[in-house]
């Protein structure tokens, strides 16, 4: 069942005057034409002069009235590209709702003409216009209402560079662009308006090899490969979803010259995922339900604390920032939820650090030895865990997808670590942090060599360190899937 409907888009028709309760307009009737609209159809039209009523896909029930769709409107441009630079024409999607529009508090809190608008941008998308195309398809407008509830929902923020983990055709169709990085509008410039400022983030569609490139080094760098590329985007970063090669396939050297050596030299961005992983204290056995070790698989997990979660959250989200000396903040309190602005995070990555049901402070106990245990997928990231985020003086956090379990990796020049070099394992409730020095790294890293290769390997697969009192298994998605078995 559809919830939108196509429209022209026609200045001040359609908007139904309302008088607010509080905000901005509290002390007259909202214009016909919103201010918050009207700012960003402003900077529409000084792109598009020719095209003052676009074709736009409009929610029938608004968002504020109890609609399922966050963005009120969907506006759609055919875009001529830029021939002198080998631009193709292409279809312009620009959204209308992620931003304050109105400014009387029916969808954000009005905070004030200084700071974001709402969520402090909008989101662009740009598809390559196919041979006889007269009207643009309408599938974007809903993979664009997609990710605004993700944002209304999560208020978690989208930056520039940030990646999106799609696993499905964006079209729907049998492509292999099935995921999503965000970046800078190549054109739309930020516009201020009187409830606060909004910039335009591009969704730019990707492969699969495209995005895992993305997450082990950085969503820049691969950004700036496929600009240059001219079928993988162009300067532009213009969507195909007939695109049937990656960056790579059109140019091998890319892998080895330009992203490997780009982990090598500047390290990863990646702070964390989400995972199949557990651990299990090896220094004595569970004395209770209630012991750290009841964290194994096919036990019950403990609940992180409030204060844990919040640590876990600011790990991750501290970790995407290049940082001179990269730091674990302290424990701290829960922010507030009346905090609104502050609660807003700043990435993606903190999502797997979703509130957590809290439960009684659980102290920080010192662990002799430890098994690490992860599916494939999650051990085939230990090298770039290793390489590109502990020699670069970083750290790393899975944290499981079936429980509150999380491994946090830290390396020496990590400040803020409950883990330390006299006591390298150390677990708070069922966190546990582990600390190495770079020459264990180095010696981790030719163990697990293996792990680099793009094949699947035989498992389960073990790998012991007698010396250092560290075992870690990777297994089979079924033993994590079926604890119990």
């Amino acid at each position: 069942m559809a919830f939108w409907r196509i429209t022209r888009f026609v200045a001040g028709r359609g908007m139904d005057e309302v008088r607010p309760t509080s905000g901005a307009q509290a002390h007259g009737l909202v214009p016909l034409f919103p201010p918050g609209l009207q700012a960003i159809y402003g900077e529409c039209r000084r792109l598009y002069p020719e095209q003052a009523n676009p074709l736009q896909v409009t929610a029938i029930v608004k968002y504020w009235l109890g609609g399922p769709d966050p963005l009120d409107y969907i506006s759609m441009y055919r875009s001529t590209g830029c021939p002198a630079q080998d631009i193709q024409e292409h279809w312009h999607y620009v959204s209308f709702g992620l931003s304050d529009l109105y400014g009387d508090n029916r969808v954000h809190e009005f905070t004030g003409a200084d700071g974001p608008s709402g969520f402090g941008f909008e989101l662009t998308f740009r598809l390559k216009r196919e041979t006889g195309e007269t009207a643009p398809p309408t599938w974007p407008a809903e993979l664009m209402q997609g990710l605004a509830r993700y944002v209304f929902q999560s208020e978690n923020t989208f930056c520039s560079g940030d990646h999106v983990s799609w696993h499905s055709p964006l079209d729907n169709s049998e492509s292999r662009i099935q995921h999503m990085l965000l970046t800078e509008d190549p054109q739309m410039q930020p516009v201020q308006t009187p409830f606060g400022s909004v910039s335009f983030l591009q969704i730019v569609g990707v492969c699969t090899e495209e995005l895992q490139a993305a997450q082990q080094w950085n969503g820049q760098g691969i950004l700036e490969l496929m600009r240059g590329v001219r079928v993988a985007g162009g300067p532009w970063l213009i969507t195909d979803m007939r695109r049937g090669e990656t960056i790579f396939d059109i140019d091998p050297h890319l892998q080895q010259e330009r992203v490997d050596q780009g982990i090598e030299a500047e390290g990863s961005n990646l702070s964390g995922v989400s995972a199949k992983c557990v651990w299990d204290d090896l220094s004595r056995p569970p004395e209770d339900e209630e012991d750290s070790r009841s964290i194994c698989i096919g036990s019950q997990p403990r609940r992180l604390s409030d204060k844990d979660t919040e640590q876990i959250r600011e790990t991750l989200r501290k970790g995407l920032e290049f940082n001179s000396k990269a730091t674990l903040p302290p424990i701290s309190s829960q922010r507030q939820s009346h905090e609104r602005p502050q609660s807003r995070k700043d990435s993606l990555e903190s999502e797997s650090s979703a509130a957590i049901v809290p439960h009684e402070l659980v102290r920080t106990r010192q662990l002799e030895s430890v098994h690490l245990k992860f599916n494939q997928e999650s051990g085939t990231l230990l090298p770039l865990c290793l390489r590109g985020r502990l020699l670069h003086g970083r750290h790393f956090t899975y944290k499981s997808i079936n429980g509150d379990t999380a491994i946090t990796f830290v390396s020496m020049g990590v400040e803020g670590a409950f883990a330390t070099e006299e006591h390298p394992y150390a677990a708070h409730g069922p966190w546990l942090q582990i600390l190495l020095t770079e020459e264990f790294v180095e010696q981790m890293l030719g163990d697990l060599q293996e792990l680099n290769t793009r094949e699947e390997t035989k498992l389960p697969k073990e790998y012991s360190w007698p010396e250092k009192k560290l075992k870690i298994s990777v297994l089979p998605d079924s033993v994590f899937d079926n604890p119990l078995q």
